[in-house]
């Protein structure tokens, strides 16, 4: 097979073998690009894979202290002062009600439960506030940690009145199971 096809081609002008030649040289070409491609592919995911399995690794062996850590710092917390959502949405609607804030806005609390913990979340929004109104009910806020923390933060200038600000809050509690 190998002796025709090579007969085949020395048979053929000099043209026809530049162009024979040209075009297997670019399906080479083609096939390298993609063969490149997927060996990128596979060596970027192969990374990440051990980079996930070396982080696993150190949790995993940092277990014990992890755990001694979790034990500590849950034995600080006051099992009585620790908030469920209908008692995180009560706080912080007096807070907000003790600083007279108007146009305030809440989602409906979000519960995570595992175990001895419960971790409840509430979406908070103020609209149309001065930043030392604000920032006094961060304060407020801050005062209830470890109990209440803030997740996430954002805020906007209001359109309508550049001196006034829109903010928005995750603000979470951990509750402790009294079993």
């Amino acid at each position: 097979m190998i002796r025709s096809l090579r007969a085949f081609f020395l048979s053929l002008l000099i043209r026809e073998k530049i162009l024979i030649t040209g075009f297997l040289v670019m399906v080479a070409l083609v096939w390298l690009s993609s063969v490149s491609g997927r060996a990128a592919r596979f060596i970027r995911a192969s990374r990440v894979t051990t980079a996930n399995l070396n982080e696993q690794q150190q949790w995993l062996s940092n277990r014990a202290t992890i755990e001694a850590q979790a034990q500590s710092a849950a034995g600080r917390l006051d099992a009585v002062r620790t908030l469920d959502a209908t008692k995180l949405l009560a706080e912080v609607s007096a807070i907000t009600a003790e600083m007279d804030l108007k146009g305030t806005t809440s989602g409906a609390p979000k519960d995570a439960s595992s175990g001895q913990f419960s971790v409840h979340t509430l979406e908070f929004n103020i609209n149309k506030v001065d930043w030392n109104t604000l920032k006094q009910f961060y304060l407020a806020l801050s005062k209830r940690s470890p109990y209440i923390g803030i997740e996430q933060y954002s805020m906007q200038v209001d359109r309508a009145n550049p001196q006034l600000l829109n903010a928005s809050f995750q603000i979470s509690s951990v509750e402790i199971s009294r079993n």
